[in-house]
């Protein structure tokens, strides 16, 4: 469909420019997936810089325990994740994917700066701008990926994993550089880096829009920019609405507790738009619909178990890690970094290996590669079982402990990752492609809520009668809790491998 000129250009002043589209070249991977890979990169700069040092900053500089350290940083990452599916909404039926992104990228730079502000009112506001921008963001450039993909091309995987690439490129940078500046200079410095990241992330952004190849546009135009409200048309609305809600945001961080009563009402909503438009939309849309809901179970099970990095891992890496290296002393925030590290190491190599297994007929299906994902995961917490007993005389195991884990982890995240992101753009019908991305991530938002309540199982800052643990009962603890995580996700993961016959066939046809 050609372009006019409102289309090229939303309007008059304080209107975001759109840029005409060129055609997909017919080898290779469309222009527009580097620009967003790019973009991409910078938010999650942003992003895992702020998730690199959260736990750290709330427990060493403003003092706050364990178990509300991790109640924070549970109904953070899970609003994150659980506001995707209000700014899909948004996106699909109003605001498009592109001034969604903009936006999004815009307050989440805002709320990097405002934690500068110092103190624990500082932190909660930022936190709850960022979780409004990341609401606009972080779906909708998927979208725009899977978009510049035509249904049935065998690209579309790889696109994703080269797509994941630049996730775990800005982790990475945001795991060593902007975790050791914080560590070095102090954690108000790392915030800062993070939100410059940010800046030119929604740069990067705007200026590669003449390669999204005319995806992402409002959906209508005419209804976004007319006045609705005196001079105020929709879209002007809709950013002070996202302004409104941002003490919602504050509160419920102040209060995890309600955070989960508002996921499980969200998860209710979400469960039965997608059962009702498959019923509607005939057999094979109810299938896929109903197996989309069944792997976004076991998408719960997997980030739940690996969402511990940013919290109870990075305090056993404090706690019970040995992380002198040459005489140097690696920050435990910085131990984070071996899992983007791997995926920067593995991803090509899986990239290509999708593409050649679908050549030769051997790719397995999408349910048997959640399953040996879970596994893989499952494993990586078995050894630090498998380690406990290489302890030294201050109670720390060496750091290669976390080294195996993070790799086995890595490994299982590429099998379900990358994966998952590519499946839910092709079992989604193509109205409600932000929808049902939200969905995908509001499955991940869970996976947080649980995660932290997982995190708090530790226990490890406290030993009998609530004094301080010493490092014997802290990695006693660690080591029994990681280990039963270790049994029960291995065993999670063999019974979706078992069925995963059966399973693909509720998928008709999407590999």
């Amino acid at each position: 469909m050609s372009q006019t000129h409102d289309e090229k250009e939303l309007g008059t002043s304080g209107d975001l420019p759109i840029q005409e589209a060129p055609i997909t070249p017919a080898k290779g991977h469309p222009k527009g997936l580097y620009w967003l890979f790019f973009a991409e990169m910078w938010e999650r700069f942003c992003y895992y810089g702020m998730r690199a040092l959260l736990v750290l900053y709330l427990t060493k500089t403003l003092m706050v325990a364990d178990e509300r350290t991790f109640a924070i940083y549970g109904a953070y990452t899970a609003l994150v994740y659980a506001v995707t599916v209000l700014g899909g909404k948004l996106a699909d039926s109003l605001l498009g994917y592109r001034i969604a992104v903009i936006l999004g990228g815009i307050l989440m730079a805002i709320g990097e700066f405002l934690i500068l502000g110092g103190g624990e009112f500082w932190l909660l506001i930022g936190m709850a701008v960022i979780i409004s921008g990341n609401g606009y963001f972080k779906a909708n450039i998927s979208s725009i990926v899977g978009r510049l993909y035509p249904d049935g091309d065998p690209r579309r995987d790889s696109g994703f994993t080269i797509f994941y690439i630049g996730i775990n490129l800005g982790a990475f940078l945001a795991t060593t550089v902007v975790a050791e500046v914080g560590n070095i200079y102090g954690y108000q410095y790392g915030f800062g880096l993070a939100g410059i990241g940010m800046v030119i992330g929604a740069i990067v952004f705007i200026f590669g829009q003449k390669h999204y190849e005319g995806h992402g546009l409002p959906p209508d135009r005419e209804k976004l920019m007319k006045p609705l409200f005196g001079p105020l048309n929709r879209l002007h609305l809709t950013i002070l609405g996202t302004l409104a809600i941002v003490p919602v945001f504050y509160l419920l961080l102040n209060n995890s507790a309600m955070v989960g009563y508002l996921l499980a009402a969200t998860a209710i909503f979400v469960l039965y738009v997608l059962i009702s438009s498959g019923i509607k939309g005939g057999k094979i849309l109810r299938d896929r619909m109903l197996i989309l809901i069944l792997l976004m179970f076991f998408n719960i099970v997997f980030w739940a178990c690996f969402e511990q990095a940013g919290s109870s891992l990075t305090l056993f890496a404090d706690r019970n890690i040995d992380r002198v290296i040459f005489g140097w002393e690696m920050g435990a925030a910085t131990t984070q970094f071996f899992n983007p590290l791997y995926i920067l190491i593995f991803g090509s190599i899986f990239s290509v290996m999708w593409v050649k297994l679908s050549k030769i007929g051997k790719n397995p299906n999408i349910p048997m590669k959640f399953g040996l994902g879970i596994v893989q995961l499952g494993l990586g917490y078995l050894v630090v079982w498998l380690f406990s007993g290489m302890v030294d005389a201050e109670y720390r195991l060496p750091l290669f402990t976390l080294v195996f884990l993070y790799m086995l982890h890595t490994t299982g995240e590429l099998f379900l990752s990358p994966i998952g992101l590519s499946m839910v753009t092709k079992l989604a019908p193509k109205q409600m492609t932000g929808m049902v991305m939200g969905a995908w991530f509001l499955s991940i938002a869970g996976a947080n809520y649980v995660a932290a309540i997982l995190a708090a199982l530790t226990g490890a800052e406290h030993g009998e009668g609530g004094a301080e643990a010493t490092a014997e009962q802290t990695l006693t603890q660690y080591v029994d809790i990681y280990t039963q995580m270790g049994l029960i996700t291995v065993g999670i993961g063999m019974i979706l491998v078992v069925f995963s016959k059966p399973l693909n066939k509720m998928m008709h046809g999407v590999k």
